[in-house]
């Protein structure tokens, strides 16, 4: 990854200690964890996908670990705390399944009353991330040591825990490589400020009271009534968002510029041409405009998916062939106690389900069972290309349980839900096992991290999923009248969340039947489900890869909301600016920056959450 100094992973590393997994790195990757998890649902409900935070991680690690001893400080325990920190980050990403509960239970389409309490949700995810942790073990000697796959995330991770800390050799060598370190570590404190109190003077002091609706906006919009439709109703602007900034600066600047093409698509382009032929009303709220563009949106990306999937078929074949002959070393956590977790986990969660979620065992097997192979898919192609497509998958699970289960959303919901759960929180762990294969970790440690920091993630979504969403929102709220008098006004959701979208989005199109649908929706679907196939097809040539829009950014960018695209894509602008300009800074203090513009934000958001459902605020 060339946002790292590659000299410094070229030098030889020290010698790595007995024992990384000790009293002081446990204390640190629980408080990381802690972190990561309680920050990663804004994120994902806000940008409409999960950055990776191995990254994050790495700096959270080197700031605490050297606060409680910097002469003890050393590369692999801060492996072991930035492995509990991504883990606990991958659970949480699963309030995407919390946010699809809650706009189903809105939707006027289907009939869906399912809503899990926080020790519900808690215990749920905990069991399934479990199994999928330890359904992970027995691959990563497969796709890491024997196929060597790139995970080009995962030797980003490598590369920063080197970075903070460098190999050993002469005294001014080893004092200006750890200023080096410091000086990233600070910028990331930096970025957290900053970050932090632009969201406080952005939106807090809103729900606090402090200021006045409007006088200081969420975003800047652009453009009065045209076309019978306002721009600036569609939210076509610019928001003030650091987190959007740094996440632009680390995604690239080809998947930026394709988000704001598909930006453009759902939100000026569409509208214009929809309201003009009559499909939609004129002056449409924003609403209507989304129901009708998730399903471009959702065509391209489930077909651009699965292209990318029936595109690598011989290798899914030929990895299930050499799964046999994988064998486990001494380093790596017993298969014995992997089988025995497995077993007694899927027992607990054909009761956990049975009982909580009223899903029927049978389906509950099914659904483990379908998480094999999607795994095994997810992971080929996220070894390969550094995307993961287990939404796309997801998708695909709704439409096979629809026909096993017709007519039962909840099942549907639930079933998909499970083969994802499991099959997600083997993603971003498998790039953790890269950064420790780099470093030499020890996979074992590394494996009993990411089980201890499950429940912290798992608690994370059960308990600042509905603070955030109490102070936020997630699903509009409609102007409320009685006697004609306006007795509570229209709230728009700031948490959009694309995936959940999506997600029961697709649900609804599959209890309901295709042919509910507008015409002109499902003409759009086709023709965005083909185009996202060609351009997938055409951008594993790598000769045309760079001139192709993604297909992913493209349906990305038509859900989530465009202030936040158009705020990503300046960020990526301003990323590739300072690195052509001054690539030496640039090695330095990007990522670092980035990553602490993310977090701040994220950070602050559920602070304040927390402390308006305490009663604290207005």
């Amino acid at each position: 990854m060339s946002d790292l100094p590659r000299d410094v992973a070229a030098e030889v590393p020290p010698a790595r200690p007995r024992n990384d997994l000790n009293v002081r790195s446990i204390i640190a990757a629980l408080l990381v964890a802690g972190l990561m998890g309680a920050s990663y649902p804004y994120m994902v409900l806000k940008l409409g996908f999960g950055p990776n935070v191995s990254v994050v991680a790495a700096f959270f690690g080197f700031i605490i670990l050297n606060l409680m001893g910097p002469s003890r400080y050393d590369r692999w325990q801060n492996n072991i705390v930035q492995t509990a920190g991504t883990s606990a980050a991958q659970t949480a990403f699963m309030c995407v399944l919390l946010g699809a509960f809650d706009m189903l239970r809105a939707s006027t389409k289907v009939e869906f009353t399912q809503e899990l309490q926080p020790y519900e949700a808690f215990i749920w995810l905990t069991v399934a991330c479990t199994l999928g942790v330890l359904m992970a073990v027995p691959l990563r000697r497969h796709f890491i040591v024997d196929e060597k796959l790139p995970f080009a995330d995962g030797v980003a991770a490598g590369e920063t825990l080197i970075v903070l800390d460098p190999p050993r050799g002469s005294a001014e060598s080893d004092r200006e490589a750890w200023t080096r370190a410091r000086d990233a570590a600070k910028t990331l404190g930096l970025g957290v400020l900053l970050s932090g109190l632009l969201m406080v003077f952005r939106e807090d002091a809103k729900l606090f009271g402090y200021v006045k609706e409007g006088w200081a906006p969420d975003a800047l919009m652009i453009g009065g009534a045209a076309f019978a439709f306002a721009p600036a109703a569609m939210g076509v602007g610019l928001s003030y968002s650091l987190l959007s900034i740094g996440s632009g600066m680390l995604i690239g600047l080809r998947i930026n510029l394709s988000m704001v093409l598909g930006g453009l698509l759902a939100w000026v382009i569409f509208p214009y041409f929809l309201v003009k032929h009559g499909v939609i009303a004129p002056n449409p709220p924003k609403k209507e405009v989304l129901y009708w563009i998730m399903w471009p949106a959702t065509g391209m990306l489930v077909a651009g998916g699965l292209a990318a999937l029936a595109m690598r078929w011989r290798l899914l074949i030929d990895t299930f062939r050499s799964l046999r002959s994988a064998k486990i070393q001494s380093n790596e956590f017993p298969l014995k106690w992997v089988f025995t977790g497995i077993a007694v986990l899927a027992v607990a969660l054909c009761v956990v389900q049975a009982v909580m979620l009223d899903m029927p065992v049978w389906m509950t097997i099914v659904a483990m069972i379908l998480s094999v192979p999607l795994m095994l898919v997810g992971l080929r192609v996220l070894g390969e290309t550094n995307w993961g497509p287990i939404s796309a998958l997801s998708n695909m699970m709704q439409g096979l349980f629809a026909v096993i289960a017709p007519g039962h959303v909840t099942a549907n919901m639930v079933a998909s839900g499970t083969t994802g759960t499991i099959a997600t929180s083997s993603e971003a762990i498998m790039q953790d096992y890269k950064a420790g294969e780099i470093i030499g970790s020890t996979p074992r440690s590394m494996t009993i991290a990411q089980l201890m920091a499950v429940p912290v993630g798992a608690a994370a979504v059960a308990w600042t999923y509905p603070a955030l969403v109490s102070a936020y929102g997630i699903v509009d709220q409609p102007e409320v009248k009685e006697h004609g008098v306006v007795v509570q006004e229209a709230v728009a959701a700031q948490l959009q969340s694309p995936i959940s979208r999506k997600w029961a989005g697709f649900a609804e199109l599959l209890e309901n039947g295709v042919d509910t649908l507008a015409s002109s929706a499902m003409w759009a679907l086709l023709i965005f489900a083909a185009l996202g196939v060609v351009l997938t097809v055409l951008e594993s040539r790598p000769s045309l890869r760079k001139f192709l829009p993604s297909p992913t950014g493209i349906g990305i960018g038509m859900l989530v909301p465009f202030s936040v695209v158009a705020t990503m894509c300046l960020g990526g602008v301003i990323g590739a600016l300072w690195k052509t300009n001054h690539e030496r800074s640039a090695d330095q203090y990007l990522i670092p920056l980035a990553s602490g513009f993310i977090a701040g934000e994220a950070l602050v958001a559920v602070v304040v959450s927390v402390l308006l459902a305490l009663g604290v605020g207005a």
